[in-house]
């Protein structure tokens, strides 16, 4: 995966937004879906569980959106684009193989980052949640979300045949992010392993390092300071470059940029 030239990543990613707005249904779970769960949420009172309980809720919706605006809309377009043979007409072009794949990404990407923004913002007017007391661990945690997710969406591309297949092939992948990130911290009594399990998950460092970044702890324990907080994250930004680099190597090898025969 080479570098980019920006004003051919620029005609991709605008060819790719003009798509993106044409189609509903990932319109749909990327804008629509994660507001009916905020909504939800602010409509459940979790804000009168206290600062703590309500900070790890909205943090945990910070990472559903990874999971339903980045990954399984990038899924299903990657194979899209993949099975009406455009990822081969743009590699046959001047287009690099990143080029390619980050400019039909940028839309997703785009809409998960302002929906993040969005809800740190509702975060700290609905729940009363405090500035954050590392702003960089939090947007390391966010950015470096959206660069796995991408990668994990290319990868589930080679065990994903179709569009409609797409709806069970990220199925489990969402369901063990999402419920991994959310348990691990309150399975106190869980063997060592399936902590650690729950812990290696690609979801779960994302949401650590944003949990650190907002809220300076990851659970029940007390809160740390800007300083503090940099040695506890030092575990889930390692397992995060792990899947950054573990991603990128497979996608190398295995990507498919054609439909199979």
């Amino acid at each position: 995966m080479s570098t980019i030239r920006l004003s051919r990543f620029r005609s991709v990613s605008a060819a790719e937004l003009r798509l993106f707005g044409r189609n509903r249904s990932a319109l749909f779970s990327a804008l629509v879906l994660p507001l009916i769960l905020a909504v939800t949420v602010a409509g459940a009172g979790v804000e009168e569980s206290g600062t703590s309980a309500a900070g790890l809720v909205v943090t945990s919706l910070l990472g559903y959106v990874l999971l339903a605006a980045v990954y399984y809309n990038l899924v299903t377009t990657y194979v899209s684009r993949r099975e009406e043979l455009m990822l081969k007409r743009l590699r046959a072009g001047e287009l690099t193989d990143t080029e390619i794949l980050t400019g039909i990404a940028t839309p997703m990407v785009v809409v998960a980052l302002a929906q993040m923004v969005v809800f740190v913002a509702a975060g700290a007017v609905l729940f009363g949640l405090p500035v954050p007391v590392n702003v960089l661990l939090l947007l390391a945690g966010a950015l470096g979300g959206v660069v796995v997710f991408v990668l994990i969406a290319a990868m589930s591309t080679e065990f994903t045949r179709t569009t409609e297949a797409a709806q069970v092939t990220t199925l489990p992948v969402m369901i063990a992010c999402l419920v991994g990130s959310m348990m691990y911290t309150a399975l106190d009594d869980a063997p060592e392993a399936v902590i650690a399990a729950l812990r290696a998950l690609p979801l779960t460092p994302v949401v650590d390092l944003m949990r650190l970044g907002w809220l300076g702890t990851t659970g029940p324990a007390a809160a740390e300071g800007f300083t503090g907080v940099l040695d506890d994250a030092l575990v889930p930004a390692g397992i995060l470059m792990a899947w950054i680099i573990v991603g990128v190597l497979t996608v190398r090898r295995r990507f498919r940029w054609e439909p199979r025969r």
